[in-house]
Formats: structure tokens, C-alpha cells, sequence
């Protein structure tokens, strides 16, 4: 019998993360307002130029994270971008707070969310890492 596979032996698993976030760059660019509001006001420039940003760092991340030659170090570049937009995410939980109920679930529930996406891309970084 096969041992389950762990994440961290999932030969998916940098695919699958690539994916998430090629999928949520697009969202940056064919949802901006959305992004928009959770961009904290005392960043210097316009909230529209952080959201395009952070997409267009998805985006590098994603192709970083797909291709084997650089896949470990952009998989830890992933985890510290997770880390860095939990600001992000709280500013989304505090200003919906009076949003009807599933808006306001789904809120909340983006910041504990966090920290799996951190421990998946470091996940992905120790497995590639296994792989030189």
C-alpha cells in the first residue's frame, strides 16, 4: 500500500499554487475596484496602481513558482507576499463588518486563510529544494 501524499510530496502541489495565483493576478485586472478598497490609505499613490501591482506580482509569482529552475526561491518570494498582504486582508474583515452575513464570513474568513497559503508555499519551497 502507497503512503498518502503529503503536500510537500504532491508533484501538482507548485502547479496548483501557480495556479491560485495566475487566477487571482487575473482577478486583480478584471476586478480592480474590488481590490481597490482593501488597499490601506497611507500607501503613497492611487489604490487602482496597488492593485495592478499586486497582480502584475501574482502574475511573476505564478511563473516563478511553475517553472523547476526557479521555483524555490520565488515559492519563498510567495510566502513572504502572503504575509505581506494580511494587512490587506484584516483592512477587508474590519470594513465589512456590517456587510450581510456571507459577504462578512467570507471576509473573516480570508485572514486565518493566510497562513495555510504561507505554510503551502513554503511547503512547495522545501520540496523543490529536495529536487536540485
Amino acid at each position: 500500500m502507497r503512503p498518502p501524499r503529503t503536500p510537500r510530496s504532491n508533484p501538482r502541489s507548485p502547479l496548483l499554487l501557480a495556479g491560485l495565483l495566475a487566477g487571482a493576478g487575473a482577478a486583480h485586472f478584471v476586478a480592480p475596484k474590488v481590490f481597490d478598497a482593501l488597499v490601506p490609505r497611507v500607501l503613497p499613490g492611487t489604490p487602482r496602481a496597488w492593485t495592478y501591482a499586486s497582480g502584475a506580482v501574482e502574475f511573476a509569482l505564478a511563473a516563478g513558482v511553475a517553472l523547476p529552475a526557479t521555483r524555490r526561491v520565488t515559492a519563498r518570494a510567495t510566502a513572504a507576499f502572503f504575509v505581506g498582504v494580511l494587512p490587506a486582508n484584516v483592512k477587508m474583515a474590519v470594513d465589512w463588518r456590517d456587510r450581510p452575513a456571507p459577504l462578512r464570513t467570507a471576509a473573516y474568513a480570508r485572514v486565518p486563510l493566510q497562513a495555510p497559503l504561507i505554510l503551502w508555499a513554503r511547503s512547495v519551497a522545501r520540496s523543490a529544494e529536495g529536487a536540485v
